[in-house]
């Protein structure tokens, strides 16, 4: 992708549909006169007098108790340096969107317009009535440094500047864990801090917090080692200057165990990373590149432990783990500060999470065989669902035991399933399709790439680096189309009825002629339809010119679906081939099914669908909670559409023992545990959470995943094919370009899958 293709997508990005990336949304109902005259006058007066007897009730009537403000002046914004507070606006409401979609905090971004710290502290002073934490950010040292010291001493809610703790709090874990793996001891090894910012500043005073000695540490800046006889050291420079006759990074880190890189690109060399120490830990966390490259780093030391602040290589020191975490389990308990002891409860639940067994679903989402704690592994991934609830109550108790909670957690249990809950309420799903795709790309055919929304898609998952398009239709309408979106890649671009593919045209009609002639096919009708282009990609897919196939957005249904099933068909074993719907709800993820194939499916068809859905789920990272749904709850009625649902759950019941299924049971009762629990205590489906709901109908499916989809405005991914020897998937006519990137992102990891048995069968057949 071009320079000026990627500025022009990032500004269309923060301008459309409406301008930026946050807003207010009510939270109470205001429908009617008697809601407005609670919300407002005369009702609000009794909260307002409420909290004028105790001013704690304001986290009892009002929303400060999940607010934070995210404040800057704007004078170090990422690598931007001094660009003003207008111009770090864009970043700070991105940073107010991490806290509510990792955990459910509303951030609310505050730029202010100066530089002179008195009076930076006493505007964050004046409004902080208005929120439960203060998280600071992008402001330049040494002001910084005074700015949250005063603010921490003046103010009773928690205040954290995370450019200087959340890189010290996750790379502290990570380093505790590295030298774990090394078998040396924190207050042993030598260490090298390449940069004296805040960062820096920071990350050392934590580490010596974790028993680094400071005659230990040398810590350089862009004039190289800090030493005691230079003049005009900043304070914090002083703390960490040393007596030691060195002054380049070369002579510092001869002999070093630890480098720690918060500075600039490719300042380490491979002839200082050879004269470190055996087993080297190096955490070079510049952005976007390196102090050294991690494969050359890897290349010339075989026993490195690396760690960097990027997203395409192991061990990503990511800010992200910590500061929603921190303030989550700040918040709850009303902190009056976050302190020492919060800061290194949460860098040992996020060192201790490590070495845990790794959820398939964080194995699934970075295409991992499986996860393990080791050199490649020594900090948790950011998509990992555990963090949610081992953070937050990790920094919860440190601020409990540490005398600054004003409303300690009474009962724990309750406490994860809060913090739990919190974590569906974002498109987290979607983050981890396409991270699991990018993990293994795979060859993907746009059937209908003469289409611009279509091409779109294809350019968005070619250049998000998920998917190899390959592209069927007019050669010069698909080029002119490409010209227009600067879509400048070298991608196949077939037409079935160009004189130029009449050899693999020849192919696929005689293997479709094989396969379907005592169907009715004749080899001149083969022919025939190896010219259109449903027909010509769904060959490519069976052949294993391609490994998957997105079609549907310009013709209906069932006219897509008809060459799909004769050149595809289904998979062995399977009688009825369904589809199903994954929504992203404000209660997590749903999976729906059947929501396009089968209008009336018997109770063996059910059941088997039910199964093909399980089967879905767990591929994606679920663990399947199924429900059946019916018009009726566990035997109610006796009419026939009630009692085929109630065979279909017998049937399950029978035959995969193994799944968490139930039914015939109503949709609220199946969504609310407390009514389910009060109601069905026998279910198996009580105290857990369903996210799976097969419905008795092709109406009913349909009509709930189109209202979902309209009526919340929820994000869906499918329709999801389910029982095809392929990875080929229909979209809904009119499919918007979202809903096919995240479709590619569907085929690519079902191609994955089928690639992945293929090779567990072959491998067990050698071993045969």
């Amino acid at each position: 992708m071009t320079n000026n293709k990627k500025r022009r997508e990032a500004l269309v990005y923060h301008a459309k549909p409406q301008p930026g990336k946050i807003k207010v949304v009510p939270t109470k109902p205001y429908a009617t006169q008697r809601d407005l005259a609670l919300a407002y006058s005369p009702g609000v007066a009794e909260p307002c007098l409420e909290i004028n007897r105790d001013r704690e009730n304001v986290y009892r009537y009002t929303a400060k108790g999940n607010i934070v403000a995210v404040i800057t002046n704007g004078t170090a914004v990422l690598g931007l340096g001094d660009i003003g507070p207008e111009a770090a606006k864009p970043v700070m409401e991105g940073k107010s969107l991490l806290f509510k979609i990792f955990a459910d905090i509303d951030g609310i971004d505050i730029e202010l317009d100066t530089k002179d710290v008195d009076q930076f502290v006493e505007t964050v002073k004046t409004i902080a009535p208005t929120f439960g934490g203060i998280n600071l950010e992008d402001i330049k040292a040494p002001e910084a440094f005074e700015i949250e010291r005063r603010l921490k001493e003046e103010l009773d809610i928690p205040v954290m500047h995370d450019d200087q703790h959340g890189t010290a709090i996750i790379s502290a874990a990570a380093l505790l864990n590295a030298l774990e793996l090394t078998n040396r001891k924190m207050e042993e090894v030598r260490i090298v801090i390449s940069g004296a910012g805040a960062a820096a500043v920071s990350c050392t005073r934590l580490y010596k917090a974790f028993g680094a000695k400071a005659e230990n540490i040398l810590m350089l800046d862009s004039k190289g080692v800090i030493r005691k006889d230079r003049e005009g050291l900043t304070p914090e420079k002083l703390e960490f200057a040393t007596d030691l006759k060195v002054s380049t990074l070369e002579e510092a880190i001869k002999g070093a165990d630890v480098f720690i890189g918060l500075s600039i690109a490719d300042i380490m060399t491979p002839e200082m990373l050879l004269s470190m120490s055996e087993n080297p830990i190096v955490f070079a966390m510049a952005n976007p590149d390196p102090e050294i490259d991690y494969n050359l780093a890897c290349k010339t030391r075989e026993d490195i432990i690396m760690a960097t602040g990027r997203s395409d290589h192991p061990n990503q020191v990511n800010n992200v783990l910590g500061f929603p975490f921190i303030f989550r389990g700040a918040l709850d308990v009303r902190a009056t500060k976050i302190n020492e002891e919060m800061k290194m409860a949460a860098v040992k639940a996020l060192a201790d999470l490590a070495k845990e067994p790794v959820p398939e679903q964080v194995n699934i989402a970075y295409g991992e065989t499986k996860l393990t704690f080791g050199k490649d592994y020594i900090i948790p991934k950011p998509f990992d669902p555990r963090l949610i609830a081992e953070v937050p109550m990790a920094v919860a108790r440190a601020a409990m035991e540490s005398g600054v909670a004003k409303a300690p957690v009474a009962d724990w249990e309750r406490y994860r399933e809060e913090l739990l809950s919190r974590s569906g309420d974002d498109n987290k799903v979607i983050r981890l399709l396409m991270n699991r795709a990018k993990a293994n790309p795979k060859k993907i055919v746009f059937a209908e790439a003469n289409h611009l929304d279509v091409l779109k898609a294809a350019q968005i998952a070619y250049e998000d680096g998920f998917a190899l398009p390959i592209l069927l239709g007019n050669h010069g309408v698909i080029e002119e189309l490409k010209k227009e979106l600067e879509f400048d890649a070298d991608v196949p671009i077939i037409d079935p009825k160009d004189p130029s593919s009449e050899a693999t045209r020849e192919i696929y009609a005689e293997r479709f002629f094989d396969a379907r002639k005592r169907s009715g096919v004749t080899l001149y009708g083969a022919r025939t339809k190896m010219r259109e282009r449903n027909y010509f990609g769904s060959m490519m897919v069976l052949v294993g010119d391609a490994d998957g196939m997105i079609t549907g957005h310009s013709r209906a249904y069932n006219n897509v679906i008809r060459p799909i099933f004769e050149v595809i068909g289904r998979s062995a074993n399977v009688t009825k081939a369904a589809t199903a719907h994954i929504m992203i709800t404000n209660r997590g993820p749903l999976i729906l099914a059947d929501t396009s194939i089968n209008i009336d499916p018997n109770a063996e068809e059910l059941a088997e669908i039910t199964r093909m859905t399980a089967n879905l789920g767990t591929a994606f990272g679920f663990d399947p909670v199924l429900a059946l749904l019916s018009y009726s709850n566990f035997g109610a009625s006796s009419h026939p559409h009630a009692t085929k649902v109630r065979d279909a759950v017998r049937l399950l019941h029978e035959r995969h023992p193994e799944l968490i299924v139930d039914g015939e049971i109503q949709t609220d009762f199946a969504l609310n545990r407390k009514l389910r629990k009060s109601q069905f205590p026998f279910s198996n489906l009580v105290d857990k959470r369903v996210n799976t709901l097969i419905f008795p109908n092709l109406e009913s499916a349909n009509i709930t995943y189109k209202l979902l989809k309209e009526v919340h405005a929820s994000n869906s991914i499918g329709p999801i094919m389910l029982g095809l020897r392929r990875a080929v998937h229909v979209l809904q006519l009119g499919a918007s370009v979202e809903e096919m990137v995240n479709m590619t992102a569907v085929a690519v990891i079902d191609a994955q899958e089928r690639e992945k048995r293929r090779k567990a069968h072959m491998s067990g057949k050698r071993k045969k």
